[in-house]
């Protein structure tokens, strides 16, 4: 391989670093006692005077040596690396070679200097040129002449907005963001049926405009919505306005920057909206799920756009989402729902707790219709003003689902049709029953959204179980 090192002893410097420049006695010194020594310098090839010296013009041997920091000392036997040294500290490089009495003159210690194959301007086309090889994506040449954001258009690959032009250096680049092999088969993207490889994601988080740091929760999120459980076959192809809804949850959140309090459900954050995107492009692109032809929602939402969000886990009175679904608060985890778009839930008068359950026990029974139970589930996102009413009065998740399940008993004649001037309905048969809005955990419960305004949220969902989709949660692994 071009650039490998050999075996023996390496010195990779740099004209460019006061400590090269200063351990350059030491170089000749070394090149006497160690006859094996190769010396690469990386930005001028007469530097160091006096030594023999290989030029690393294209900086293969510094890339594929992992160098971060010159000047760097390593050691190789029978091509595997047994020692390194970097930057200046005597007593190291007198243990690593030997040498009693190396670099007597010099201080102790000095600092090294960065590599400039770790330079932010060179890196990205040195990862292209040197382990580029590794990407299997057809590439598309674009004319000099042609806009790049236009032909993307042009092409059919955007949601609609422009969309980051996947170059190998960004998708090398996003590709740093997980432990996983490029060629890694994550899932069988709907519709067509299409394996879903590290690489086709990376390509479309490149598109949405994810940084490498989102790119695991954007795999995990596919993972989900690739399942049978969750059927995104089904929720492309219905004509109900939903999407996969992606709630976020862990520490990772806050590591990445998600927003979880003010405008949550709305614009502004890049994590929550990128993530979300990322998911929408790739099963669009590689899956083939795209709007008017396996897509067939009447109205459709700006959520299939992207809709992504963490949940306020630091602030809540509750156990997250995840927590309750059987994971724990030290894990990252994403669910999966199909939902449609958010409508806001006003009570600024209550301030008790049993009141609070009978005002969104209210607004959720008119979930797609008031007059239909049991068939689909729904998110409930309860804001800070309206957690503390049941944080201050000791109540947890359980008991708040069960009391708003407790008032969502839907008696037959009301809900029958015809019942209350409406033809939509249950049928006749269950008039002398009382069916539930909700199914048992049909109702999802989430803390999110900004501290003023006694608000909470409702996001109705699809059709649940096997005729439809049920939510899904997955672990976020680097």
């Amino acid at each position: 391989m071009t650039g490998e090192l050999k075996d023996g002893w390496t010195l990779i410097v740099k004209r460019d670093c006061a400590t090269c420049v200063m351990v350059v006695p030491v170089i000749a010194h070394l090149q006497r006692e160690l006859p094996n020594l190769t010396v690469y310098t990386q930005d001028d090839p007469t530097f160091p005077e006096g030594v023999d010296r290989v030029y690393d013009h294209d900086l293969a041997t510094s890339w594929h040596a992992d160098i971060d920091t010159v000047p760097a000392l390593i050691y190789r036997e029978n091509g595997v690396e047994t020692k390194r040294t970097v930057g200046w500290l005597r007593r190291e490089w007198r243990e690593l070679t030997g040498i009693g009495d190396l670099g007597a003159d010099l201080p102790e210690f000095r600092p090294g200097c960065g590599s400039i194959s770790v330079d932010p301007d060179l890196v990205d086309k040195l990862r292209v040129r040197f382990g580029g090889s590794v990407l299997h994506s057809r590439q598309i040449d674009i004319a000099s002449a042609e806009d790049e954001f236009e032909a993307m258009f042009a092409r059919g690959f955007t949601d609609g907005l422009p969309v980051v032009p996947p170059t190998p250096e960004r998708v090398m680049r996003m590709l740093t963001g997980t432990s996983h092999a490029p060629q890694d088969v994550i899932a069988i993207a709907p519709p067509d049926l299409v394996e879903l490889t590290v690489e086709k994601i990376a390509v479309n988080a490149v598109m949405a405009g994810c940084l490498p740091e989102y790119l695991p929760w954007v795999i995990a999120a596919l993972e989900a919505v690739c399942t049978d459980e969750f059927n995104m076959h089904g929720v492309l192809a219905t004509t109900m306005p939903v999407g996969p809804v992606i709630i976020c949850n862990g520490p990772g959140t806050r590591a990445i920057g998600m927003n979880s309090g003010v405008n949550v459900l709305g614009q502004g954050n890049r994590a929550n909206l990128t993530i979300g995107r990322a998911v929408q492009l790739t099963i669009r692109n590689v899956g083939g799920g795209r709007p008017g032809e396996v897509d067939r929602a009447a109205h459709g939402n700006p959520g299939k756009l992207s809709f992504c969000f963490a949940e306020d886990e630091a602030g809540s009175p509750f156990d997250s989402l995840a927590v309750s679904r059987g994971f724990t608060a030290t894990q990252n985890a994403v669910t999966v729902f199909a939902g449609e778009g958010p409508r806001c839930v006003v009570d600024q008068l209550v301030r008790d707790p049993e009141q609070l359950s009978q005002t969104l026990a209210a607004c959720l029974r008119t979930v797609h219709h008031p007059k239909l139970p049991y068939a689909f589930d729904a998110l409930l996102v309860i804001g800070p003003e309206h957690a503390r009413v049941y944080a201050q009065a000791g109540w947890n998740r359980e008991r708040v689902l069960q009391e708003i399940h407790s008032r969502l008993q839907l008696p037959g004649s009301e809900i029958v049709r015809g019942a209350g001037g409406m033809a939509e309905g249950v049928q006749e048969a269950f008039k002398d029953a009382t069916l539930p809005k909700f199914r048992p955990n049909g109702l999802l419960l989430v803390h999110a959204g900004g501290q003023a305004g006694l608000f909470s949220a409702i996001i109705g969902g699809w059709a649940n179980r096997a005729i439809g989709s049920d939510p899904v949660t997955r672990l976020v692994l680097a």
